[in-house]
């Protein structure tokens, strides 16, 4: 008996210590990776579309009329007083070296003034095959000594990419460093310890180790797209996630202790507690996250497999690394306010804020129901504003972006289309007839692609350049892409497809318009199966499903007045709501999870009426602080100066806050409250009797 006692204790201490040293052992070999995802993105558009689309179809026939390993980056200057020779000469000498040198094309074109006099413009092929940033910084570089007077800039589809790579530059540290800093403000206000923030957030990095080592392999092998905001989205996910599961670990821990003097039980009593809800909260938010392989867009696709291994990471680093860790240093993790051992644990003493509010729905909860349900409807009532048509490419960016400030400018001097025009494609036959079906509205000049003076024919096929009057990025000229295929498409015989920068991001918006209406019924079946799954119920996952979806259109609605009147953006991108309505679905509904899992313990022993009560009253505390760690590590994603995840930031952080504080707290439990039993429909514990109603309302121990 003395032997199996001294093993089981030994085994108590060995086993979270191997298990600890494991963590170690993984974090020393991966972390390196963590930075070295940026090596494996891709932003390139051209990249996310998929083999069907036009654009992408046009690439690769343009192929064999020009070498596209080059894109164009446009110098432009401008000088108010009118261009002397001298800038002139400024830009071709200072840029003379760079042709045909690493990264460059052999020839650049001649400075080409404007009609006005006021400004010059020159084309600068750069090798897209190699590093566009350095490309550019490199031309940016030997342009940066411009005589007086003389304003300078690089545009175009390099200077674009360059910036867009150079807003994700140092993403990785920047993003771990403000999300670190966030969740361990909150967690040293939540646990008031200077101990269990540092375990908590050695948990999550833990977890960011193991998830970028795993993304690094696959995309690197080229399995999986990782792009920049992909990236971002990873390091949040993973922070937000592992926190969470830490705060409900730690949360039912910490009242096992007071229950329970020995740290190994109280820990093993905690653990599977905890095990059933967070695995559901996890597999809930990978099976929404990978309905995103059904996207068309290949760099929506590549975000679902990167969110979900960085779920599953932080599931595994909260169930092992954190109970191991928590088990060792016992109740010092939480000095100064250690949990001392009682016996049992006093619900009103521990959750006294959250008692009185249980008691106060339990009293009238139509009242709380009903009153939330119609401020959720109020706010869902702006739904209709919110625009997500897409917005042109110089305003992704949150700062005044060298290559956006040079577009204007060429739009005021030049045709604002030069050296991103549409392509055309069309059979050789067709030529005259293609050429004249492209004069439309819109479209400033068309050319044809000559090889020693004649039309260039490749496999029957001839190429035409149409030069469009408003900027490429612009949302006018996707318009006058649009009426540019409808026109030539009806060209008999001439199979013409247009393509180009222009035609590029007018595909990725369609396919991700697509993609929306696609994925977010699927998402929406997928998480209702779930929870039927977890609830034994149908009428219990329909409740929340509403509530969650909800919730969504009046985060969206809240989210239009912000964007549209005070922060004064231009719009947002199709898939800007898509994306939303995945991460809010996914993580919104852990938060029910929590509640109606412990909800569901608590109806099988006292009754769904006060377990509900009950279950609001333990969980209250450790699920909204859950809500505010998610919303604030989510807000992180802001210093990324870029619309798109400035919007997704917003939409998240305030539909979790919105969800935890409001559907969470009131809506559901008061809805559960009224319903009763019945809840559970059909399983059997909805014909379970109530126990006697002396004083429902009164939530005890």
């Amino acid at each position: 008996m003395t032997t199996t006692t001294g093993k089981t204790r030994r085994l108590r201490w060995i086993l979270p210590a191997v298990l600890i040293l494991a963590w170690l052992a993984l974090a020393g070999a991966g972390g390196p990776f963590a930075g070295k995802l940026t090596d494996v993105q891709s932003n390139d558009n051209t990249t996310f579309l998929p083999e069907s689309a036009e654009a992408t179809e046009v690439a690769r026939l343009q192929a064999g009329f020009q070498d596209t390993d080059f894109v164009p980056a446009i110098v432009v200057a401008q000088r108010d007083s009118g261009i002397t020779p001298s800038d002139s000469a400024f830009l071709a000498d200072n840029t003379e070296s760079l042709a045909g040198a690493e990264g460059f094309g052999p020839q650049f074109s001649p400075p080409i003034p404007s009609e006005d006099g006021r400004a010059l413009q020159m084309f600068v092929p750069v090798d897209s095959t190699g590093e566009i940033k350095d490309s550019v910084a490199e031309l940016r570089d030997a342009l940066a000594d411009a005589p007086d007077g003389l304003s300078v800039y690089v545009t175009g589809p390099a200077g674009t990419a360059a910036d867009l790579s150079s807003a994700f530059g140092g993403i990785d540290g920047l993003l771990i460093l403000v999300a670190g800093a966030v969740v361990m403000l909150i967690l040293v206000v939540v646990y008031r310890s200077p101990i269990l923030p540092f375990v908590v957030i050695f948990s999550a990095l833990f977890a960011l180790v193991l998830a970028s080592l795993l993304v690094y392999v696959l995309a690197d092998a080229g399995a999986i797209t990782l792009n920049g905001q992909s990236q971002g989205i990873l390091f949040i996910l993973v922070f937000g996630a592992a926190t969470d599961y830490a705060l409900l670990l730690v949360a039912r821990f910490r009242e096992e202790l007071r229950s329970t003097e020995d740290n190994y039980a109280a820990m093993r009593t905690a653990w599977r507690a905890t095990l059933e809800p967070v695995a559901a909260s996890a597999g809930t938010v990978i099976a929404g996250v990978l309905c995103l392989l059904l996207s068309d867009l290949n760099s929506n696709r590549g975000l679902g497999p990167v969110a979900a291994i960085g779920i599953a990471a932080s599931f595994a680093a909260s169930m092992t690394f954190l109970p191991a860790a928590l088990v060792l240093i016992g109740r010092a993790a939480f000095w100064p306010r250690r949990p001392e051992y009682t016996g049992k644990v006093d619900i009103e003493a521990e959750h006294g804020w959250w008692a009185k509010l249980a008691t106060r729905i339990g009293r009238s909860p139509r009242k709380f129901w009903v009153g939330s349900t119609l401020v959720l409807i109020l706010f869902a009532l702006f739904l209709p504003q919110f625009k997500a048509s897409g917005i042109a490419q110089s305003d992704t960016f949150l700062f005044e972006a060298d290559s956006s400030a040079g577009q204007k400018v060429l739009t005021e001097h030049f045709n604002a289309g030069n050296g991103s025009p549409a392509v055309i494609i069309a059979a050789e036959g067709s030529l005259d007839a293609v050429r004249s079906a492209a004069d439309v509205p819109g479209v400033e000049s068309v050319s044809v692609v000559t090889e020693g003076g004649a039309p260039m024919v490749v496999d029957g096929r001839v190429a035409l350049e149409a030069t469009l009057s408003d900027p490429a990025d612009s949302l006018a000229a996707e318009d006058t892409v649009e009426r540019l295929r409808e026109s030539v498409h009806a060209v008999d015989g001439a199979d013409a497809l247009v393509g180009g920068p222009t035609a590029t991001d007018l595909d990725t918006k369609t396919t991700a318009t697509h993609d929306r209406n696609l994925i977010i019924p699927v998402v929406t079946l997928v998480v209702f199966l779930i929870l039927c799954l977890l609830l034994r119920s149908l009428l219990a996952p329909l409740l929340l499903m509403g509530t969650v979806i909800l919730s969504f259109a009046a985060t969206l609605g809240v989210s239009s007045i912000v964007f549209n009147h005070i922060l004064g953006f231009p719009g947002a991108d199709p898939v800007v709501p898509l994306f939303a309505f995945v991460f809010l679905v996914a993580l919104g509904i852990d938060y029910n999870i929590f509640l109606m899992t412990r909800a569901r313990e608590e109806a099988l022993r006292i009754g769904t009426r006060p377990g509900v009560l009950r279950a609001l009253t333990v969980t209250g505390g450790v699920i909204t602080s859950a809500g505010v760690v998610l919303a604030a590590t989510f807000s992180a994603l802001a210093v990324i100066p870029l619309i798109f995840l400035a919007q997704l930031a917003f939409i998240v952080a305030f539909g979790v806050l919105l969800d935890a504080l409001l559907v969470r707290s009131l809506l559901v439990p008061a809805l559960v409250h009224d319903i009763g039993p019945r809840v559970w429909w059909p399983s059997a514990l909805a014909k379970r009797p109530e126990p006697a109603d002396e004083e429902p309302e009164k939530v005890t121990a």
